[in-house]
C-alpha cells in the first residue's frame, strides 16, 4: 500500500487553518487528544506536496535550463529585486507548506513512542529545513509541537549554519539510526536519510563527511532492490512511480487534494502554462547537442515544442516528485571522491554506469586527467542526467559556478530567493527580508 492511500484517511485529522497571521499555523488535532501519531506523520508527508512545484521552478527556471516569457515572471531570469512579485505563486506556498510539515513532524517527535515514526518525522523535518535554507538562507527555527504564540523570538531568522548543525545533520543521523534499509510504501528509509545527509555535506563542502554516507547507500543499494533503471525513460511517468532507482519521492496523486493551487511542475516543464509556452532554454539544448548520441535527450527535450516530456502530461497529476534517486547519489559520490583526492581514473569509472545507460562511451582518462577537468565533467553529466528535476540552480550556487555557467555576473544576494513579504509584515519586522529584495 502506498503512503498516499494512508494520507487520505489522515486528512480527517486536519482542521482548517489560516497562515496569514501565524508563522506556524495549527494544522492538526492537539497532541493531548491523540494517542496514535501515524496520521500526524502522514500529514508531515502530505505537506511536502506544497513545496514541489516551487522547488522545481526555482531549480530550473532560475538557472539556464528553462525560461519564462510573461512579465513579471521574467524576473526569474533578470536577477533583480522584483522577484518578490511571485510570492503568492511560489515563495509563500513553499514556505507555508514546509513549516506545516515541520510542525506535524515536531508533534510526532515529541509524542510518538514508535521509534520508526520518530525516525521518519526527523527525516521529514531535516528535508524541510534543507529545502528552506537552500532557498532562503537564514530561516526561523521551530522545534516545538506547540510553539509560543506570544514569544516573537521564535520568528527570528537563525543562521543557516546553525540550522544545518543543530537540526538537519543531527535529525538525519537520528533517522539513520532509527530506520530500516527497506523502502516500505515509499516512506523514508535509512538509505534515504544517508543519501540526503551525504547531499547535505556536499552542499556544505564537507566532502570527507559526505563520502562515507554516499558510499553506504551505493554499497547497500543492490541488496534492497535499489538500482539504476536500464532505460532512462523508465524512471519517469506515472507508471514508473517508485521504480528501483527512486530512493525517496514526494508522492503525488490526483485523489489527494494538493494545497498548491497553481500550475503544477509537469505543466511548467511541458509548456502548458502561458508563462512558459516554450520553457526550455536553448543553452540546455546546446548542452545536449554537445553530447551526441545521448539517449537522455529524447526523454528531456522535445525540440519541436521546446518543452520537456520528462514528466509526461498524460497522468500529470499522478507523477511523483523525485527527491533523491540513485544516479544523483552516484554523481555526488563521484564529486566527493574527486574533491577528496582520488585518482581521475577511479572517479571517472563511477560515471560509467550512468554514461553507458545514456548510450555514451566512458570518458577518456588520459584527457580528463586533472581534478579540475574531472570536476567539470561530473557537473556536465549531472546537468544532463538531472535536468528539469529541480537541481540545476542549487548546483550552480553551491559549486560557485553561477557566473561561469550563466555567462553573466549575478550578485550573490540574488543567489537566494525572497522570503514571503506577507510573513515579514505579519511578524511586524521580526522576520527580516533577504538583502536586495
Amino acid at each position: 500500500m502506498r503512503i498516499l492511500s494512508l494520507i487520505i484517511g489522515s486528512l480527517l485529522l486536519l482542521v482548517a487553518c489560516n497562515n496569514d497571521l501565524e508563522q506556524f499555523p495549527s494544522n492538526i488535532a492537539s497532541s493531548e487528544s491523540l494517542t496514535e501519531y501515524g496520521g500526524v506523520l502522514n500529514a508531515a508527508y502530505y505537506y511536502q506536496l506544497g513545496s514541489v512545484t516551487p522547488m522545481a521552478v526555482m531549480g530550473d527556471f532560475r538557472a539556464d535550463n528553462a525560461l519564462m516569457i510573461e512579465p513579471p515572471f521574467t524576473e526569474f531570469d533578470s536577477y533583480g529585486p522584483d522577484l518578490t512579485a511571485m510570492e503568492d505563486q511560489f515563495f509563500g506556498p513553499f514556505y507555508t507548506a514546509l513549516y506545516k510539515s515541520i510542525l506535524s513532524a515536531n508533534n510526532v517527535i515529541e509524542n510518538s513512542t514508535d521509534a520508526t515514526e520518530v525516525g521518519e518525522a526527523k527525516f521529514l523535518r531535516a528535508l524541510s529545513y534543507f529545502k528552506l535554507v537552500r532557498v532562503f538562507g537564514d530561516v526561523p527555527l521551530n522545534l516545538s509541537a506547540t510553539p509560543s504564540t506570544t514569544d516573537g523570538s521564535i520568528l527570528v531568522r537563525q543562521p543557516a549554519a546553525d540550522v544545518y548543525n543543530n537540526v538537519i545533520i543531527p535529525d538525519l543521523e537520528d533517522a539513520i539510526a532509527a530506520l530500516g534499509v527497506e523502502i516500505v510504501d515509499g516512506r523514508a528509509s535509512r538509505y534515504a536519510a544517508q543519501g540526503l545527509l551525504g547531499k547535505v555535506f556536499v552542499q556544505l563542502g564537507e566532502f570527507n563527511r559526505a563520502e562515507p554516507q554516499l558510499a553506504a547507500v551505493i554499497e547497500g543499494a543492490e541488496a534492497v532492490g535499489i538500482s539504476l533503471q536500464a532505460d532512462f525513460a523508465d524512471i519517469f511517468g506515472m507508471g514508473n512511480d517508485l521504480n528501483s532507482e527512486i530512493i525517496f519521492a514526494t508522492q503525488v496523486s490526483s485523489s489527494v487534494v494538493d494545497e498548491y493551487g497553481f500550475s503544477e511542475f509537469w505543466s511548467w516543464s511541458g509548456g502548458l502554462d502561458t508563462k512558459s509556452l516554450e520553457p526550455l532554454d536553448l543553452d540546455l539544448v546546446a548542452a545536449f547537442d554537445a553530447s551526441p548520441g545521448d539517449l537522455r535527450r529524447a526523454v528531456t527535450i522535445d525540440t519541436a515544442t521546446l518543452a520537456s516530456p520528462k514528466f509526461p502530461q498524460t497522468g500529470g497529476p499522478d507523477h511523483d516528485w523525485i527527491e533523491l534517486r540513485l544516479a544523483d547519489v552516484l554523481l555526488l559520490y563521484a564529486e566527493t571522491r574527486n574533491e577528496n583526492g582520488a585518482t581521475a581514473e577511479t572517479v571517472l569509472d563511477l560515471l560509467d554506469p550512468i554514461r553507458t545507460r545514456a548510450g555514451l562511451d566512458p570518458l577518456d582518462h588520459t584527457v580528463f586527467n586533472t581534478p579540475e577537468l574531472v570536476r567539470q565533467a561530473i557537473q556536465d553529466d549531472r546537468r544532463l542526467a538531472l535536468a528539469i528535476e529541480g537541481h540545476r540552480w542549487f548546483d550552480l550556487v553551491r559549486t560557485g559556478t553561477v557566473a561561469a555557467e550563466m555567462d553573466q555576473t549575478i550578485a550573490a544576494r540574488y543567489h537566494l530567493f525572497p522570503l514571503p513579504i506577507s510573513e515579514v509584515l505579519a511578524s511586524f519586522g521580526v522576520i527580516t527580508q533577504n538583502d536586495g529584495y
